[in-house]
């Protein structure tokens, strides 16, 4: 289950393959289910804080006062006096989009970020790409010192983004990702196969 084995390609270079239980969860279809159902959890989740935010006046009419309060908040301090973000260069970016008044453009990239994530990972489309999106916004966030289920988000996040051959098998990916010739290649264009290393080979490596 955990054995890693490695592998000569075609040009003679080892390879270090994933061991059976990584290409179980990471590459077997039959695992597509599960993840189906970790891409409709996290989807939702997506879907409806940016089907929130879209419907909200304050999110939508350009002034940024949807985002405001949460960025000055960041910027403040706890009851200790201690700064609620810990690190300075996250600190001075909120600063500086609060300076240049980039509230109300910055409301639309959160909303539709928020929404082509939710999008994305339910369908099944590009659920590497949905999924990196989604954890960049956690990880956002979580910099800015609001915990709620970013934490766990966050984790599921990493994980799609590993399972991004087989997560949307059960979805959009399973037409779109053969379309570009990932991860399964095309007919007539196989790669040369890798040939295992023998016992005493491998040892001599």
């Amino acid at each position: 289950m955990f054995k890693v084995e490695k592998v000569i390609d075609a040009k003679g270079q080892t390879l270090i393959q994933d061991p059976p239980i990584a290409r179980f969860f990471f590459q077997s279809t039959i695992t597509s289910v599960l993840w189906l159902a970790v891409r409709l959890y996290v989807g939702y989740d997506f879907l409806v804080a940016g089907w929130h935010k879209f419907t909200t006046p304050a999110w939508m009419d350009g002034s940024g006062s949807g985002i405001i309060g949460f960025w000055k908040g960041a910027l403040g301090t706890t009851a200790s006096g201690a700064p609620v973000i810990t690190f300075d260069w996250y600190r001075g970016f909120l600063q500086y989009l609060m300076d240049t008044n980039s509230a109300g453009w910055f409301s639309y990239v959160i909303v539709f970020g928020e929404l082509a994530v939710g999008v994305g990972l339910i369908l099944g489309a590009f659920v590497g790409l949905a999924a990196a999106g989604g954890l960049l916004m956690n990880f956002a966030f979580l910099l800015a010192g609001t915990t709620s289920t970013n934490p766990v988000l966050v984790m599921l996040g990493f994980l799609l983004i590993l399972a991004w051959k087989n997560s949307g098998y059960i979805g959009l990916d399973y037409f779109l990702l053969p379309m570009l010739g990932t991860p399964w290649w095309k007919p007539g264009k196989a790669p040369a196969p890798a040939t295992r290393m023998s016992a005493p080979a491998a040892a001599t490596r």
